[in-house]
């Protein structure tokens, strides 16, 4: 049995506990929480203080840290690296790098592995861009992302004065996809990829166009796209967009000869964007354990990880099934 602690209990953290169950390979040691743990609803995983992490290091073979990237994972992996064999879902494409650097030699220098950047982007569109742009060199790949919640541009909105509460969606446009699977070959701009939708709560007292004009014209978050801006009741809110939907598409166009058009495409469709990501996490963890046992210490991305670690099945079992 692989010995899992879940470090971290927001959505991602019961997105990892619920995961867990589902592999039987796997055992939960325990949630280790900021929090106190007295006031922790977990689905039946034992919850502890982060004091009560270090005495049980001999009873885990990964942490998986679900922690945010902005505050707590540019810290908290270093740390945690220096004593346990660790996975994150650090996502800020730009700094993963750094990121690495970082991880690499702490987990380097106490002989631990970590998988870092784990999830879906990045994490499998980082494997499937790969993929695609080394079987057709010749040819251009684009992301989309959505539709789904940005938690990011929903907090955006939250921060303007007289808005209660907001949601808003990615979304991706569909006429630009179909028109790069057909092999028309565009220019595109920020605008043209996605568009936004927001749904939002306004207080008694707030002026709503206002407030629509404050949104879209709203620098780094909405004044590059086409913005729709829904005004809906708290209630309206609470019943028809509080899930946490996402997804996109990975698209890469190529030739193989001359007027020979390739098409690779992957797509995600995830009604719970945590519990999905939380279950690459799972996965990942396993492939984790399987290089620590090997002794191939340091950081490593999903681009360095053969796929058949992430299996609980033998290689024998794998080349028969899935071959």
């Amino acid at each position: 049995m692989i010995k899992v602690a879940i470090i971290g209990y927001g959505n991602l953290g019961r997105g990892v506990e619920r995961s867990i169950k589902q592999n039987k390979d796997m055992e939960l040691v325990g949630i280790f929480t900021r929090r106190s743990p007295e006031t922790v609803q977990t689905e039946g995983g034992a919850a502890f203080t982060m004091e009560e992490l270090l005495p049980k290091q001999n009873e885990i073979d990964v942490a998986i840290l679900c922690g945010g990237s902005a505050t707590d994972l540019p810290t908290q992996t270093p740390e945690w690296t220096r004593l346990f064999n660790t996975i994150d879902s650090f996502d800020t494409h730009a700094k993963i790098p750094e990121h690495f650097a970082k991880v690499d030699q702490v987990a380097k220098e106490n002989q631990t592995t970590s998988i870092i950047s784990t999830g879906w982007d990045p994490g499998l569109f980082s494997l499937n861009r790969l993929y695609a742009q080394s079987i057709l060199p010749v040819g251009e790949t684009t992301t989309f992302w959505g539709k789904g919640v940005s938690q990011g541009h929903s907090d955006a909105l939250r921060r303007i004065a007289g808005v209660v509460d907001a949601v808003q969606y990615t979304i991706p446009n569909s006429d630009i996809i179909e028109k790069l699977k057909a092999g028309e070959k565009l220019t595109l701009t920020t605008r043209d990829k996605h568009f936004r939708q927001c749904f939002v709560v306004l207080d008694e007292t707030a002026d709503a166009e206002k407030i629509r004009a404050e949104i879209v014209s709203m620098p780094n978050y909405f004044a590059d796209y086409d913005t729709e801006v829904h005004f809906i009741t708290q209630d309206e809110l609470n019943d028809n967009h509080k899930a946490m939907p996402h997804g996109g598409t990975v698209l890469h166009t190529g030739t193989t000869h001359e007027n020979t058009q390739q098409v690779i495409e992957y797509n995600l469709q995830l009604e719970s964007n945590p519990e999905f990501t939380a279950s690459v996490l799972v996965a990942y963890a396993r492939a984790c354990v399987r290089l620590a046992k090997e002794k191939q210490f340091g950081a490593y991305t999903v681009l360095d990880i053969a796929p058949k670690y992430l299996s609980d099945r033998s290689d024998e079992e794998l080349r028969k099934e899935l071959l």
